[in-house]
């Protein structure tokens, strides 16, 4: 239980500081955040997190990272569902935060509310193949340097930086072309509260991380075979 609650407050957080800065941030020019502050803050609230539950829950806060440590051989099946529910949950409760925060400005509408999609939907217009391809490649990148920074063989205590810099430069990537999800529960929050086009766009943020996470498990299982 401990870990679940660990894993849907740092879910919480996640989604809280990400979508937060997009959302309440970046709208505003003149703070000068724009994409560059927007992928820092996703990954700044990784490095925080991994140095705060990491020890408790191992501060997945993403189902495809859960997925992707299963496949790699490092995580116990028994634990995946649960953990995932508590991601998407925690999601849903940064979500709902950020929108309580962001409906006290009068004249609030919900736009995107930094929801992911492509087509029409996209940042830059991209569409579903190129959505496709950004987050199944994104999303395996993310959990071979996941799988490699939290490796027993791996350099002590710099995991969080690792991992939250990869973050940051997945978001600098591709925020253009999905506005970033490589993370179901993160794409599942938002989605809930556009509805309409975001909920009908979802499933590609399902799919595509945990293929990634699929691919990426047994690429570093091959690559790395010993218990991490």
């Amino acid at each position: 239980m401990k870990k679940l609650v660990a894993e849907f407050i740092g879910t919480l957080w996640l989604v809280l500081g990400g979508c937060g800065s997009a959302v309440l941030a970046a709208a505003f020019p003149e703070l000068g955040i724009g994409f560059v502050g927007v992928a820092f803050a996703f990954g700044l609230t990784v490095v925080t997190m991994a140095y705060a539950i990491g020890h408790i829950s191992g501060c997945h806060l993403n189902p495809a990272v859960s997925i992707g440590f299963w496949m790699g051989g490092r995580f116990d099946k028994k634990e995946l569902l649960p953990y995932i529910v508590a991601q998407v949950l925690g999601g849903i409760a940064g979500a709902g935060i950020l929108y309580l925060i962001a409906s006290g400005k009068p004249g609030f509408e919900m736009g995107g509310f930094a929801a992911n999609g492509y087509g029409e939907h996209s940042p830059g217009g991209y569409g579903l193949l190129a959505a496709l391809i950004t987050e199944v490649v994104m999303t395996f990148m993310f959990i071979i340097i996941i799988l490699g920074a939290t490796h027993s063989n791996a350099i002590k205590g710099f995991a969080g930086l690792a991992i939250g810099l990869g973050l940051t430069l997945i978001h600098l990537i591709s925020i253009p072309v999905t506005n970033t999800s490589v993370n179901p529960a993160r794409s599942t929050s938002q989605a809930l509260f556009v509805g309409d086009w975001a909920l009908g766009q979802l499933w590609l943020f399902w799919i595509a991380p945990i293929i990634g996470a699929v691919l990426a498990g047994i690429v570093y299982k091959f690559l790395s075979p010993e218990k991490g």
